[in-house]
């Protein structure tokens, strides 16, 4: 089993914690030197690189967020001059103005070199083709995989998003072995080549790189369903770096964190205070090596699990578990805190539904709403009248047992939702604010 890095992939924890700790000192004093909002956080809590002896002393650092970038748009978090800056990306910004990122040119081949790791540990080999259907341009997927691709000796289709037909004349044409989209995509991919009645087994795919969304076991499952593929993760995101911050190995028990590169941690996300090793809680990050936009302490929202032990496949860096959402997906009804990853978890358990589903919020008469609305299959939407009713009470009640609210659902006929060649919107919130 291969390993792109192994003098650092493999670094005991100790020797790793000498590196992070050196580096960290590097990457305080370069935020309190060259970043005024940093500068005036840190001579608030009264610390300076000096002043970190240990890698328990990184609690004492201020926590980044969302805001902050938005605050201090585009520029204000740089450490660089932007004649240093090789290379501008965003985020979407569709919930406020977009976070920008910086690269200079280190930053690009330390990015180049932490993709090539997550595609060797997922199994890509020089030699594989690899076709990207992540967007190309501000967003960080597409250019963020294309390099790293390269480096291990892939050839790259830079098909970007969209256009699933020709997407898939590709495939058969040029012999695509893997493939780089989000979940979301990849399933949609798959339905379109049963739906043109075309025999997977012809595909020549093997491998999916899938990120930009949370991809439950579930799923995971029904991708594999549809499309000849060992499906993996990866995780990134703009304001530490984009793609390369994590990815899965072979074995896919969690997703390898770049920890020389990046420190992570897992807090309550009300406290702030670190959770037990194992248990749920934010991912927050800091970047270690980053030159243009160095992050200390930035809180995720995401919520998932990290584990230390050591991986079979013999890299010995820390591991996120799968994701049970985001503390800003979080919606209440009636007093009951409930994430969307837990509706699809119910949902895509249950035999006769499709993987795709909404959730529509909305207040009538004062009151919440809460509804689900799901595809399901021909033999199912065909049924008879009642036994559709039936199966609509089976799904409501699977959905009231697990959380604790019973959802209005509306199943439909396959097909009836919007697909999408990004990321997958499951929550519509149309509640006044």
């Amino acid at each position: 089993m291969a390993i792109w890095d192994e003098r650092h992939e493999t670094l005991d924890r100790e020797a790793l914690r000498v590196l992070q700790l050196e580096r960290l000192r590097g990457t305080v004093a370069r935020c309190y030197h060259n970043v005024p909002l940093y500068r005036g956080r840190l001579n608030e809590a009264g610390v300076t690189a000096h002043d970190m002896h240990s890698l328990e002393d990184l609690q004492r650092l201020p926590f980044t967020t969302k805001d902050d970038f938005r605050d201090t748009y585009p520029f204000g978090l740089f450490a660089t001059a932007l004649d240093d800056v090789v290379r501008l990306h965003s985020s979407s910004g569709t919930t406020g103005k977009p976070v920008v990122a910086g690269y200079t040119a280190k930053d690009v081949e330390m990015w180049t070199q932490l993709i090539a790791r997550i595609v060797t540990a997922a199994g890509v080999v020089r030699g594989d083709v690899a076709q990207i259907s992540f967007g190309y341009g501000m967003f960080t997927g597409g250019f963020g995989l294309h390099y790293g691709l390269e480096k291990v000796g892939a050839t790259v289709v830079p098909h970007s998003a969209g256009n699933t037909a020709r997407q898939i004349q590709f495939m058969q044409d040029l012999g695509t072995t893997v493939l780089v989209a989000t979940p979301s995509y990849a399933l949609y991919i798959g339905e379109t080549v049963h739906s043109q009645g075309i025999d997977p087994a012809t595909l020549k795919l093997r491998l999916g790189l899938f990120g930009a969304e949370a991809c439950s076991e579930e799923m995971r499952r029904q991708i594999e369903a549809r499309l000849p593929i060992k499906a993996t993760d990866n995780y990134g995101l703009t304001e530490v770096m984009g793609p390369g911050v994590a990815g899965e190995c072979e074995h896919r028990c969690g997703m390898h964190v770049n920890e020389d590169h990046f420190i992570v941690e897992c807090l309550d996300p009300t406290s702030g205070e670190p959770v037990e090793e194992g248990e749920v809680g934010e991912l927050v990050f800091t970047s270690l090596t980053k030159e243009a936009l160095p992050v200390l302490r930035y809180r995720t929202r995401d919520l998932s699990t990290v584990t230390t032990e050591k991986c079979a496949c013999g890299r010995a860096f820390a591991r996120l578990g799968k994701f049970r959402g985001r503390t800003d997906d979080m919606f209440i009804i009636s007093g009951v805190n409930i994430f969307p990853s837990t509706v699809e978890s119910v949902l895509l358990q249950i035999e006769g539904i499709e993987p795709h589903y909404q959730i529509v919020l909305d207040r009538v008469g004062g009151r919440d709403t809460f509804e689900v609305q799901v595809e399901v299959t021909e033999a199912v939407f065909n049924g008879w009248m009642d036994d559709l009713r039936a199966f609509e009470r089976t799904v409501t009640d699977r959905l009231r047992a697990a959380l604790l609210v019973r959802p209005k659902v509306r199943l439909l006929e396959p097909g009836s939702l919007e697909r999408s060649a990004g990321k997958a919107k499951r929550l519509i919130d149309k509640r006044p604010r």
